[in-house]
């Protein structure tokens, strides 16, 4: 029996285009105790070594401050580490694994899977590796790695492990450029015992390709995106090279993540609506380290949108992230609302600018008025709110600037 840990995709240096600074430094810091933390899974499970089926690093192109904490995180990690460079950090000219800084400060129980074929990596254990040595090679790696073994069975007494990285034909038919992994060679070697497991990275949601727990994407050891499915875990596998094919490999997964996705879809009709939104937000765990994708449909008026308003800034100052993309987001605004205008007892030329702005709200088709272009272009300098005067939706234009006008004004504050 052997006992190891499959992981991939790590991606050291990921940043991501919804995260403030602040909130990137950590997400960027998270990816990289990750490391830590799957190496005390693997000596907790007694494992011998841990197998990084590609893309370790996000790029080739990183600073020499990412890659040293990633080498300092490998340097805690208890039994020997084998890194396979996949698509995002191949064994190009400029590969990060072929770097001074790497070669220099790389820990001894830290291995590269730098050539196709067979690596002995201790007392009757074989890798079988099929590293990226481009972003585009135009054919199945995978594939070639493993017609390049042996015919037959693998030697009695050896487990062998086959590692590769890309998406296979199964999920993604016409992969990148070609270098899709054909399965079905894959699962007739897994039963005639040529190889005893296939560990895979890319995809970033643990899977199981063809319903095989001897053939298995990871998965990623920290989320990257709302869609992935089982993120943050890493396998630990055991494989029983002498046990009949369908029972030679069991996996249990260990999760290690800290940073989550999270989509909302949601109406919001009414100021019990707004206040349910509030009080989800609010009950959301670990905050700080949680993206939320916020999809909202509904019809307010202006008191109610800038409730809404507040709701929203609360809590992007809380979370990681709170992301709402225009394609996702229909909220209208009604300028009907004459009580919480009265409210505000506004005068002067305010007043009036209020109320014809009113109008062209209410009038789908009325023509951009003198007002609120000069409204638009005030609360543009103030605000940076993205106002476009004179443009055909004007009544949705006009609604936009009422519903700031009276968040503005301090209703509600």
């Amino acid at each position: 029996m052997v006992r190891f840990l499959h992981t991939a995709d790590w991606q050291i240096g990921m940043t991501r285009r919804f995260l403030e600074p602040e909130a990137q430094s950590r997400f960027t810091a998270a990816r990289t105790d990750a490391i830590r933390r799957l190496g005390r899974v693997a000596q907790q499970e007694g494992c011998a070594f841990v197998v990084v089926s590609g893309d370790v690093f996000e790029s080739n192109h990183l600073t020499g401050q990412t890659v040293r904490r990633a080498l300092d995180a490998l340097r805690t990690v208890p039994v020997p580490v084998y890194l396979l460079p996949g698509n995002h950090d191949p064994l190009d000219a400029a590969s990060v694994f072929t770097s001074a800084l790497f070669l220099a400060e790389r820990p001894g129980h830290v291995h590269v899977l730098d050539r196709a074929g067979l690596h002995e990596v201790g007392d009757g254990v074989e890798l079988v590796a099929a590293p990226w040595e481009s972003k585009h090679p135009g054919r199945d790696l995978v594939a070639e790695a493993l017609a390049a073994l042996p015919a037959g069975a693998a030697p009695e007494g050896v487990t062998r492990v086959l590692v590769g990285h890309g998406g296979v034909d199964t999920f993604d038919p016409e992969w990148r450029d070609h270098a899709t992994i054909a399965t079905a060679p894959l699962v007739r070697a897994l039963d005639s015992g040529q190889v005893h497991y296939v560990a895979l990275g890319d995809r970033h949601s643990r899977t199981e390709v063809a319903g095989r727990p001897d053939l298995t994407y990871a998965g990623t050891p920290e989320p990257t995106r709302e869609t992935e499915v089982a993120p943050g875990e890493v396998l630990v596998v055991e494989v029983d090279p002498d046990a009949p094919a369908g029972e030679r490999v069991r996996t249990t997964p260990h999760h290690v993540g800290t940073w989550s996705f999270t989509v909302l879809d949601r109406e919001v009709d009414s100021a019990d609506d707004v206040a349910a939104l509030d009080g989800e937000l609010a009950a959301l765990t670990d905050p700080d380290r949680r993206v939320v994708f916020l999809n909202l449909r509904g019809m307010l008026g202006v008191a109610e949108h800038a409730r809404l308003e507040q709701v929203r800034q609360r809590h992007r100052d809380r979370l990681g992230a709170l992301v709402e993309r225009e394609q996702h987001h229909d909220v209208v605004v009604v300028a009907d609302d004459d009580a919480a205008w009265d409210e505000l007892e506004l005068g002067g030329f305010l007043g009036s600018a209020v109320e014809e702005i009113r109008g062209t709200a209410q009038q789908p088709g009325t023509a951009a008025s003198p007002v609120l272009a000069t409204v638009e272009t005030d609360l543009t300098e103030r605000t940076a709110h993205p106002f476009v005067a004179g443009r055909p939706d004007d009544e949705q234009s006009a609604r936009d600037a009422l519903a700031l006008l009276y968040r503005l004004s301090g209703s509600g504050s």
